[in-house]
């Protein structure tokens, strides 16, 4: 009877030890050193079902688990915390505040938490441009001589790819090099056999090929998208299609090169083979000619070109004709390359670089780099919209950024956890800055990741979603009564969408009426000879698009990491109804979670507010069904788009307690002089 008692006692006491363990396993903040009651034995359940249906991207579900949960343990902060994440990735950034600032009263997060709400509070003001023209300051720099090896010399210019890297060519040390954002040389190219012959300038083409003047050769190289020797455009002369002493480069939307002959005094036209066509800037009776003609930039119909000589900025038409002096002679020292960035000219003067305004010429200083020894010859703007700078003096290549970029970090975000595999876990680690934008070109040498605090064994970067060279598309059409006037058109963008995807990803097709119908989901080939009459929706008088949109967003949440809605509108706007979404809580919802949205109009007619605004906050464009260019920019200019999201791989070392235990994973990002944090946690599968 006594070992009986005992037997029983043991049993007991195992039994307390293993509910205090599970307690804190499921990651409750329940007092250690006592049985949790059944109310936290609910909480823990609940909540457990949430985080796991979180990272099946059914936020829904999430909220109404951790709801639950809440329910149980009204004042848990881990719970607060998860509870707000979901309503993050729902869009409803509101209630998400309102329970992060919960948990914030409570002590929890820290300076994690609260850098998280008001990062998220700034952002819900969205399209604000307020903060375009403002003072750069430098975020890094690539010196040219490093431990006392020279890795370049006498950079001039600089092209940055979508990929992150960057490349540019340098004068003195006759190449051109591929660097990456964490300054390593990924690649040296020295041109054809007999080399580069003082490289000044290098462009890229809509076809991917390279155009790299050279400045003593009296020459063009032309390049593969590989760095591989093609041909040479132009050669020594005075004659159309001679060049002496050539400077900068630029193209127009027809594809003509254009370059800047300081040696004539004029500036150069060839067709995108190299044919020479004309050349412009001599003397007139209303011009008195280009002196020394440097930086030259194409916007619209406009040719602007920089003149050292007489120190300011002409502008032509694309035919060569003297417009207008945009900017006064003498307003420049010796200005060089022209770029655009954030509607201005982007202009390097000595050791300045300007904004410009195009239209009226305004000058806004962004970057003094001081009275040390230094002449920039050109800044040019980045996929992460940092400007990247030559000092061709200095012999170093900077990274500038916005004070506030600078000062309020990275903004990072574990989003999907995968743990059905482990102990081997794999990570998707979201990087954006303050303001929404992705940051691309990310290695594995700018991510720490951790478990509760402890270096993750085995860690591997498996790679970039901005590599990822398809998308997955929803097309959403109009359905009003007033689209039957625009079969044509619908049927044609369908047709164009789908022959454009080139048979990769999937797309779907909603059609938007009073009720969303999901109309298909396949291959893009099945739909190339779409016909409307297809269709199983009605025709309506009201057309609900934030419910089609909504749909369309919640097929896509598991769907490749670049991924779009565009929306066929047709008839009259006033048909379209936004009632039961609010339009920042739906625009939220997509940028929240990567999709892009973008609009195809079937007429003329002026975009309605409500789709302006959904475009112009998810890096989307509004595209004229009968534009001269087509339509297929419209699928290549989603999969350039860049994404900021990362996939890491590693071995977890914790303990799961059979699958029970809710594990810590901690992410730090690091790039240059900025930084971000996120924290959160997994479950194992159950055993």
């Amino acid at each position: 009877m006594k070992k009986l008692l005992t037997s029983i006692l043991l049993s007991v006491l195992s039994f307390s030890l293993f509910c205090q363990n599970i307690t804190s396993d499921a990651g409750m903040t329940v007092p250690e050193n006592r049985i949790r009651t059944s109310s936290e034995g609910f909480a823990s359940e609940e909540f457990r079902r949430g985080v796991q249906a979180y990272y099946r991207g059914a936020f829904n579900e999430a909220i109404v688990q951790f709801e639950k949960a809440l329910s149980f343990m009204p004042d848990d902060s881990l719970i607060l915390d998860w509870l707000g994440k979901s309503y993050y990735k729902s869009g409803l950034e509101g209630s998400a505040l309102s329970y992060w600032q919960a948990a914030r009263d409570n002590g929890y997060g820290g300076i994690l938490l609260e850098n998280k709400i008001e990062v998220v509070r700034e952002r819900r003001v969205t399209g604000d441009s307020s903060d375009k023209l403002m003072k750069l300051s430098e975020a890094g720099s690539y010196p040219g001589f490093f431990n006392g090896n020279m890795i370049y010399s006498g950079p001039v210019s600089v092209l940055p790819n979508n990929d992150g890297t960057f490349c540019f060519v340098c004068y003195n040390s006759n190449n051109l090099l591929k660097m990456n954002q964490n300054g390593f040389v990924v690649e040296r190219i020295t041109g054809p056999l007999n080399g580069f012959d003082r490289p000044t300038d290098i462009i890229r083409m809509k076809d991917g090929r390279l155009l790299v003047c050279e400045s003593a050769g009296n020459r063009i190289s032309v390049l593969n998208e590989k760095g591989r020797f093609i041909k040479y455009i132009g050669q020594k002369g005075r004659d159309n299609g001679g060049i002496i002493g050539p400077q900068y480069l630029a193209t127009d939307s027809l594809e003509r090169i254009f370059v800047t002959d300081f040696g004539n005094r004029r500036v150069c036209v060839f067709d995108s083979d190299g044919n020479p066509l004309f050349y412009f800037g001599g003397k007139t009776s209303y011009f008195d000619g280009l002196k020394g003609p440097t930086g030259i930039y194409i916007l619209d119909e406009s040719v602007f070109v920089a003149d050292s000589i007489a120190g300011c900025i002409y502008e032509f038409d694309r035919a060569g004709n003297y417009i207008r002096e945009l900017v006064e002679k003498k307003t420049f020292k010796k200005p060089e390359a022209i770029k655009f960035w954030n509607g201005s000219l982007v202009l390097c003067d000595q050791n300045k670089i300007y904004a410009v305004d195009p239209q009226t010429g305004a000058l806004f200083e962004y970057v003094h780099t001081g009275n040390a020894p230094s002449r920039v010859t050109t800044a040019a703007p980045d996929i992460n919209e940092n400007l990247i700078v030559t000092d061709f003096t200095a012999n170093e290549v900077y990274v500038m950024s916005k004070l506030s970029e600078l000062v309020g970090g990275l903004f990072v975000q574990i989003e999907q956890i995968d743990s059905s595999k482990f102990p081997e876990i794999t990570l998707e680690v979201k990087v954006e800055n303050r303001h929404r934008q992705p940051v691309v070109g990310l290695m594995e040498q700018n991510f720490l990741i951790t478990e509760n605090k402890q270096p993750v064994q085995n860690l591997k970067f498996i790679g970039s979603a901005s590599n990822n060279t398809q998308a997955d598309i929803t097309i959403v059409i109009d359905r009003s009564k007033g689209s039957i006037l625009h079969k044509t058109e619908i049927e044609t963008a369908v047709k164009e969408v789908a022959a454009n995807m080139n048979n990769q990803g999937v797309l779907r097709i909603v059609s938007a009426s009073k009720i969303p119908v999901t109309e298909y989901v396949g291959s893009p080939s099945l739909v190339r000879n779409f016909s409307l009459d297809a269709l199983k929706n009605p025709l309506s008088d009201t057309v609900c698009v934030d419910l089609a949109l909504r749909l369309a967003s919640n097929d896509l949440i598991n769907a490749d990491k670049k991924r779009a809605i565009i929306f066929i509108s047709a008839g009259s706007s006033d048909a379209i109804s936004f009632e039961n979404y609010n339009l920042s809580e739906l625009t939220a919802y997509m940028c929240n979670n990567s999709i892009q949205f973008c609009d195809i109009q079937t007429s003329r007619d002026a975009v309605s507010s409500q789709i302006d605004y959904i475009c112009r906050n998810t890096n989307g464009r509004s595209y004229y069904v009968y534009r001269d260019q087509g339509l297929s920019e419209v699928v290549s200019n989603i999969i350039q788009t860049p994404q900021g999201v990362y996939q890491l791989k590693f071995v977890s070392s914790m303990m799961t307690n059979l699958g029970d235990k809710y594990l810590p994973v901690e992410t730090e990002v690091y790039l240059l002089n900025r930084s971000g944090r996120d924290e959160t946690g997994y479950f194992a599968p159950l055993q």
